[in-house]
């Protein structure tokens, strides 16, 4: 069974096991006596306890409110302590961040999401590098890279942002009025497929699967145009020129607005999971983690 306890209830309780008075802890807290005395109550109720033994002149700890009350100081200095800590992290967080991330999400998102970090932790400087050539980590002086897909390279640490994203397959409403809307994989090979383009290999195979477990279907596209640059893919496909396979991530706005539309949805798309990605642990400062934290949580809500 889930007990709720409400904290001003334990505050209360606290200070007027401290005072050995209602009226005297509900004075300190500044409310009225009723107040404190319906808090206690309140207490006792939820924990099934009797913890003061009243009296027309006196009020006393049971034994049971003895042993609960080295609880509640715990619960709350440890709330405190808490508060104290978020408040000094807030103060503290700092320094210089670079920063590597791919194009679209970078620039329709990323960006947007970094504005409001740093408004939150005005001492965090950021210096951005927006591509989708993989940046060497080793050789690039970037602190963190923000990158789709499965960390290949075990001697990095990825920080989860998005692990369940997936590929999704678009297209504007226009495009479908014009072509067609898909009934089945196959029927990609009669459209025009917006493809992205990464060290002049075009990435012209799409893979699909069943159910999430399942092997994979192989559908080899064609289409008439083809970039390195996936926003550019994204407006393509925004603009009615085609059919694109895309992060879920990256056309979630595009989605919701009703800019495009998901095609086959009952099938699961390539697996594009992303993650922050770091060279060492040293360079996992409360920093790191309050970004990451904070951008795992935007992710949560695109």
């Amino acid at each position: 069974m889930t007990i709720v306890l409400r904290l001003d209830d334990l505050t209360v309780f606290v200070r007027t096991a401290d005072h050995g008075s209602l009226s005297s802890a509900a004075r300190e807290l500044e409310i009225s006596p009723a107040l404190a005395s319906a808090a206690v109550k309140r207490l006792e109720g939820v924990l099934k306890l009797r913890l003061f033994a009243r009296t027309t002149r006196s009020l006393r700890l049971t034994e049971e409110g003895e042993h609960y009350l080295r609880h509640a100081r715990e619960a709350l200095r440890l709330l405190k302590e808490g508060h104290d800590t978020l408040v000094q992290g807030k103060e503290t967080l700092g320094g210089t961040l670079k920063i590597s991330m791919p194009s679209d999400l970078g620039r329709n998102m990323v960006v947007g999401w970094l504005d409001q970090f740093q408004a939150q932790y005005p001492k965090v400087n950021l210096q951005l590098s927006i591509s989708d050539s993989v940046s060497d980590m080793y050789r690039k002086p970037v602190d963190i890279a923000i990158r789709y897909g499965r960390q290949e390279d075990s001697s990095l640490i990825a920080l989860p942002l998005a692990p369940d994203n997936r590929r999704v397959l678009v297209a504007s409403p226009d495009y479908i009025r014009q072509h067609g809307r898909l009934s089945a994989l196959e029927d990609l090979l009669h459209h025009h497929c917006l493809r992205f383009m990464l060290d002049e290999v075009i990435h012209d195979r799409w893979s699909f699967y069943q159910d999430a477990r399942g092997d994979p279907t192989v559908v080899h596209v064609n289409g008439n145009r083809a970039c390195d640059d996936a926003d550019v893919v994204r407006r393509w496909a925004v603009a009615g020129l085609g059919i694109a396979y895309k992060s879920r991530l990256d056309v979630s706005a595009d989605i919701r607005a009703g800019r495009l539309e998901v095609l086959l949805p009952d099938m699961t798309g390539e697996p594009t999971p992303l993650n922050m990605v770091c060279m060492h642990r040293t360079q996992i400062t409360p920093t790191v983690l309050q970004l990451r934290d904070f951008l795992r949580a935007q992710c949560e809500k695109a």
